[in-house]
């Protein structure tokens, strides 16, 4: 349960963040509310989830899968350029998020 709550705030957030996109600096309607309203269900959802993560773990998952995400969204679906140097340092953030899961395990055992 804990997983799927944390899931579904990184999921939201994504959705509210390509949305942001969209909304074209608030110019298109139907994008800016639909950011909103995805932000909101996305940080609900994110503090219900602590209930059951430390925040430092929880935050470093949602921020971490959030940036691996929507970079992904940025350069497939926007054609935002895509350079060595980016893919690198997404899988930096990647490494980083998996070393977390790893010390999580090891500390909560």
């Amino acid at each position: 349960m804990r997983w799927l709550l944390l899931s579904v705030g990184i999921l939201t957030e994504l959705c509210g963040s390509t949305c942001m996109k969209l909304s074209n600096g608030f110019t298109n309607l139907s994008a800016s509310i639909l950011t909103f309203m995805f932000w909101a269900i996305s940080f609900s959802v994110f503090i219900y989830a602590l209930k059951y993560f430390d925040l430092s773990f929880a935050y470093a998952i949602w921020a971490g899968m959030g940036i691996l995400l929507v970079s992904i969204i940025g350069m497939t679906y926007f054609r935002e350029p895509v350079s060595l140097l980016k893919i690198a340092s997404i899988c930096i953030i990647v490494l980083g998020v998996v070393l977390l899961n790893i010390s999580d395990l090891l500390l909560n055992r």
